[in-house]
């Protein structure tokens, strides 16, 4: 296939593919669609980036659309993915491509409107895009049937296998129908996978794309060995020296994601961030952000990497470097998408020469190693995120004659003793707070007492 009008469509997606610009697949398109489209099962790899997407939701929407049912409301395919991110963004593709065709689809994730997603499907849902531990929920509370699901897409399985969603996806295969299609699509494929397609796959249509084990081609690998406390000046300089391409920076730890994305943007560079320890709305409206243009720089960990799918990134920062060299892969995989090029900037200091080294073998890449310029201007880097403002409560002010007379200007609380701790201020990075130790004891005649709470690191 080198065009989208080969292929066996209806008019109005034909029309939709038009409209948007879809024209020439990409090389995953273009083995996985046709087999897809006769009802086969599929298992493809291919680097981030290059239209698995569009690879399985075609072929879903043509054969949901084109064939009728007895239960119109029934769910008849169902997308697993790791992230909720990712599954918005699935979804996005859904809407944009079923638009006219009467289908509708239904987000099943964590961390958002239980409530808006179960009227979603009590309306009529027959397509369901799910991260597998809320519709494992789901399944065990009897709130969805997967009774007449006709074709299941696991996207991304070595992700979902590696966040130890493997119960939940045993669970969820057990409720489908054995006769169905399965799609498998994916970045890696291991052993854990290659069991997962042996056990639930039959007899699938093999698709790979280039190698799944190394960056893409069009992404230049740079390597800039630099201290720790000057990390923060290298990056400032890169964003100088690029000043309009958009960078996706990772860092380790939700903590560091949260102190740098603030450090930035008290250097004047508009920055945002995202990690799992942020709401689902905090999430989606850094996602936004970035992808509007309102800030240059999204500062993000591992936990990102695969639900961010954003066109024109130029430039993927190693702040830290990742756990395991394939979360290398997967960050870098968000730039030189779609036949543009792309930079990846690493940052390492002398003490982990032993681990680039490693990377680069397990990946059998080279990084080239850039120089740092010299003369960095001084990025000052805050080494906490700031603590909460303490609020101070005044406890009851006892009257001189034992302790017993009414408190002066201050309403008492029958259910707080005078010993009793103040309100905590809210906020912090996790929004999560220690109580400061006081000495106990009652209150002295006419003092005033406080109590103070410090914000606890997040990791």
């Amino acid at each position: 296939m080198n065009n989208f009008s080969e292929l066996k469509l209806s008019s109005a997606l034909q029309s939709t593919l038009s409209k948007h610009g879809f024209v020439i697949p990409t090389p995953v398109q273009a083995k996985s669609i046709p087999p897809a489209l006769e009802g086969q099962d599929v298992v493809a790899t291919a680097q981030t980036g290059t239209g698995k997407t569009l690879a399985f939701a075609l072929p879903l929407i043509q054969r949901l659309s084109t064939t009728k049912v007895g239960n119109a409301k029934a769910v008849r395919a169902l997308i697993l993915t790791p992230t909720r991110e990712l599954a918005l963004q699935i979804n996005e593709v859904f809407l944009k491509l079923s638009l006219g065709t009467g289908l509708r689809s239904v987000v099943v994730v964590g961390g958002m409107s239980e409530g808006r997603q179960l009227n979603g499907l009590q309306q009529g849902a027959q397509i369901v895009i799910a991260t597998p531990g809320r519709l494992c929920d789901y399944i065990e509370r009897r709130l969805i049937r997967l009774g007449d699901v006709e074709a299941v897409v696991l996207d991304e399985a070595d992700r979902m296998l590696d966040m130890g969603f493997l119960p939940s996806l045993k669970t969820i295969l057990k409720e489908l129908p054995p006769k169905r299609q399965t799609m498998l699509f994916s970045a890696t494929i291991e052993k854990s996978v290659a069991h997962l397609v042996e056990s639930y796959v039959k007899n699938p249509v093999r698709v790979a794309i280039g190698t799944s084990t190394k960056p893409a081609e069009l992404v230049d690998l740079h390597l800039y060995e630099v201290e720790q406390d000057r990390k923060l000046d290298l990056l400032a300089k890169l964003l100088g020296d690029d000043q309009y391409g958009a960078f996706l920076v990772f860092a380790r730890t939700k903590h560091g994601t949260d102190r740098l994305a603030k450090n930035l943007a008290r250097a004047g560079i508009k920055a945002t961030r995202i990690h799992g320890d942020r709401t689902q709305g905090q999430r989606n409206q850094a996602l936004s952000s970035f992808k509007d243009g309102s800030h240059r720089v999204l500062v993000a960990t591992d936990v990102a990497a695969r639900g961010i799918h954003v066109d024109n990134i130029a430039h993927v920062v190693n702040f830290d470097l990742p756990q395991v060299p394939e979360d290398f892969i997967h960050r870098v995989g968000r730039t030189g998408r779609a036949g543009s090029r792309g930079i990846s900037s690493t940052f390492s200091t002398r003490g982990e020469r032993s681990e680039i080294r490693r990377l680069e073998r397990a990946l059998n890449v080279r990084l080239v190693q850039r120089q740092v310029p010299e003369g960095l201007a001084k990025v000052t880097m805050s080494a906490e995120v700031p603590e909460p403002k303490v609020i101070v409560m005044p406890r009851q002010r006892l009257a001189a004659n034992g302790g017993g007379g009414k408190p002066s200007s201050f309403k008492s609380r029958k259910s707080r003793p005078a010993s009793a701790p103040a309100v905590a201020a809210s906020g912090g990075p996790a929004g999560r707070f220690d109580r400061g130790r006081s000495s106990g004891g009652a209150a002295p005649t006419r003092s005033t007492g406080t109590r103070s709470f410090k914000a606890r690191s997040s990791r």
